[in-house]
């Protein structure tokens, strides 16, 4: 893999290209050649976790079937580079559009997911002629990959929560040209991308979101306070609670365990290529809109991609951390104002999200101008749903660009 970890001019930036010696290749298929299988519970499911005549037979098709170097010769269709930023390197890729009149945007993922859960949106979004569209919702897009995860690598410090990732977002469309900018985020990318509205309101022109955590109901409604609402809102509230009481009972445990021990799970992770398979797998079997298996919603060879990423460049620890620091950050990066944004946001609520958002709620920290609820698609709207997603992001910007 082409490396600038060692380019530390504060300014640089310098091309990059995926490319994965084939030795590493190899010694995934030895692994995965030589895995020790854990006995099953056959009848549980996915209760227990991952079963394991799902994960033999992608692990099987993972070993003989898919091209790792199909998969590396379509990222690098996108222009990818470096840069050091605040002591660290990060990789972005930077597709601009034909359009001179684009408006800038930065797409930021999430955990367990890269830049690769945006293969599918980043033509419509930079070329909408070619698409069908109108030549005026064009964007030139910033796909960055978060310090610590995949292509950006392990950064050289401790301290990168979303806050200070937002800075180093707004430097690098700095350097990159852009005075005025949108953002746009699902997982940790909505965190980010809140956090990037509310440190620069005078750069950020609007801020779009998949994801809204915080604003979901965290207490079972009193009967009192439903009977305030009116009949949709009050099955939205009721709806909203169970999801974030099933959530909390039965799938926080991978956030508690990467916001207190991550160096400790990196050691299984980085060791074991079916390990982060299944650790990736469950999450988007967890997350999307599927009922059995993750490929009902999203592409299989995908899914092994983006696990690809985060195997080849051995940072399961380092994505990890995220959690870790933003449990334990204290400090101006992550003190909460008591007023709402200033940045004009948009939320597109995807109905197997993990987490339902109350509208009600998010006006207490958002500046919502416009709140869309789908019909289909989950957590990785861009991988799940990219036609919903592109329209939702279009014609939020649209609907700024009329009231300018």
């Amino acid at each position: 893999m082409t490396s600038a970890r060692t380019d530390r001019s504060t300014e640089s930036i310098r091309p990059y290209r995926i490319d994965i010696p084939q030795s590493d290749l190899d010694d995934l298929r030895a692994r995965l050649d030589r895995t020790r299988w854990p006995d099953d519970l056959s009848a549980t499911g996915w209760a227990y976790g991952v079963p394991a005549d799902y994960l033999r037979d992608l692990v099987h098709h993972w070993r003989h079937s898919y091209d790792w170097r199909a998969a590396e010769a379509r990222l690098n269709e996108w222009p990818q580079f470096t840069t050091v930023i605040d002591g660290t390197t990060v990789h972005f890729a930077h597709v601009r559009s034909p359009e001179p009149d684009a408006v800038p945007l930065i797409v930021t993922h999430g955990w367990p997911g890269s830049i690769v859960e945006f293969l599918d949106i980043v033509g419509p979004l930079t070329d909408p002629v070619a698409h069908g569209g109108d030549p005026a919702d064009a964007f030139h897009v910033v796909l960055p990959s978060i310090p610590g995860f995949t292509l950006s690598g392990p950064p050289a410090d401790t301290g990168w929560e979303p806050g200070r990732v937002a800075h180093a977002w707004a430097e690098l469309m700095r350097r990159l040209g852009y005075a005025r900018f949108g953002a746009q985020g699902g997982d940790w990318g909505s965190a980010i991308s809140r956090e990037l509205g509310r440190a620069y309101p005078d750069r950020v022109v609007g801020v779009h979101l998949n994801l809204l955590m915080g604003a979901q109901a965290t207490h079972e409604p009193t009967e009192e306070e439903l009977a305030a609402l009116g009949p949709g809102e009050r099955e939205r509230t009721r709806e909203s609670w169970r999801r974030w009481s099933d959530w909390s009972r039965d799938g926080i445990g991978y956030a508690i365990l990467q916001s207190t021990r991550p160096q400790t799970l990196a050691y299984a992770l980085t060791d074991s290529p079916v390990g982060q398979l299944a650790w990736i797998v469950e999450k988007f079997q967890a997350w999307t809109d599927s009922e059995r298996y993750p490929e009902e919603a999203v592409d299989r060879d995908r899914m092994l991609t983006n696990v690809m990423l985060y195997w080849l460049t051995g940072t399961a620890g380092s994505a990890a951390r995220i959690y870790y620091e933003r449990g334990h950050a204290r400090g101006e990066r992550v003190a909460r104002p008591a007023e709402p944004s200033a940045a004009p946001t948009a939320v597109a609520v995807f109905p197997a999200e993990i987490s339902i958002p109350l509208r009600r709620h998010a006006e207490r920290t958002e500046n919502i101008v416009r709140w869309t609820e789908l019909d289909r698609g989950g957590h990785f709207a861009a991988m799940e749903e990219p036609d919903l997603l592109v329209a939702d992001v279009r014609a939020f910007f649209r609907q700024l660009r009329e009231k300018a």
